[in-house]
């Protein structure tokens, strides 16, 4: 192998946008004649191998943006070597020019049908090998620089769908909580209302109030008043077991839940299990028996209609809540 400098050397400090070529042929003194040729532009980097066992391996290393390839060579066939290019990554893309002193039709056939880009016969020109090289060079760099360009683009893409989708999250979540805020649970309830309504299918809604929070929130502060909602809100995540259901905080201490497809009998056996929840769950600082958790919640249940509105839901769900608090809180009401 010979190089005006070695292959490692010279891929590493060689201007990336200018041209380098790697001859592949057994034939020194061809070496030497297109050498001189080619070195005449100071700016072009020059590989060659004389080994076909070699080619492979230096031309991963050189990273040429032209390949000059002898197709007579020793113990292997250019040919073969030109599909080997084709095949290898970060290679298959790069120009090849054939070179041979075979001008038959069917070998210069052979040699494009299988990926070479030109075809010269040696020994070449030097104004037509110049003007070839410098061709397929600016050709090959505008495509790296292209492909760059794209990916730049695919990564800023994705990028910013990802910063979308956090804006969006943060835009649809509560603050304290992480719950879906009031806005997503109107969206969600709408979508869920129409989806019923054309598939004549039962819509259940639960509406969880915190028992005595304000008196809570006044004796304890506000900090333990934020923990006992997010132990609320933890009560509810882990009931929903639904991809399709969606708890989510109405406001202030009070919650919602919206259950898809979910009758009466099952939005119940959901609204005692979240109350059960609550009520098992462990606050800091157990020492008062004032400190417990408790929640009062109303259901309601309907195949919508198109003659119905989803506010019809929430107020019968809520009025059931207001019954659960008057009889005694700590309770569900679903009739």
């Amino acid at each position: 192998m010979h190089a005006n400098a070695p292959a490692s050397d010279s891929a590493a400090e060689s201007d990336p946008d200018s041209p380098t070529v790697l001859l592949v042929d057994d034939q020194p003194v061809i070496a030497l004649v297109l050498r001189k040729i080619l070195t005449a532009d100071p700016n072009l980097t020059f590989h060659s191998c004389t080994e076909a066992t070699e080619a492979l391996a230096l031309a991963r290393r050189c990273r040429p943006t032209v390949i000059l390839q002898d197709l007579d060579m020793p113990g292997a066939n250019g040919l073969d070597l030109v599909m080997a290019y084709r095949s290898t990554p970060g290679l298959h893309n790069v120009p090849i020019v054939v070179l041979s002193s075979n001008e038959e039709p069917d070998m210069k056939r052979a040699a494009f049908a299988i990926g070479a880009n030109d075809y010269l016969v040696k020994p070449p020109e030097p104004i037509e090998l110049v003007a070839r090289v410098r061709y397929h060079s600016r050709s090959y760099l505008s495509l790296v620089r292209l492909d760059a360009a794209y990916r730049a683009i695919r990564e800023s893409q994705a990028q910013l769908l990802k910063s979308n989708t956090d804006l969006q999250r943060l835009h649809n979540s509560d603050g304290l909580t992480g719950l879906p805020n009031r806005r997503f649970f109107n969206e969600y309830l709408g979508q869920a209302w129409e989806q019923s309504t054309r598939d004549a299918t039962p819509l259940s809604l639960l509406m969880i109030d915190v028992d005595h929070f304000k008196r809570y929130n006044d004796r304890f502060g506000h900090l333990a008043g934020d923990d006992a909602l997010q132990k609320v809100a933890g009560a509810i995540r882990a009931t929903l077991d639904d991809a399709s259901s969606l708890g989510a905080r109405f406001g202030g201490e009070e919650f919602s839940v919206v259950l898809p497809n979910c009758d009466a009998a099952q939005a119940r056996k959901i609204g005692e299990h979240i109350r059960r929840q609550v009520e098992a769950t462990a606050l800091d600082d157990l020492a008062s028996p004032e400190r417990g958790l408790t929640v009062s919640i109303g259901v309601a249940t309907t195949v919508p209609t198109a003659q119905q509105v989803a506010t019809n839901l929430i107020a019968a769900a809520d009025s059931r809540l207001y019954r659960a608090k008057r009889d005694g809180r700590n309770r569900v009401v679903d009739a």
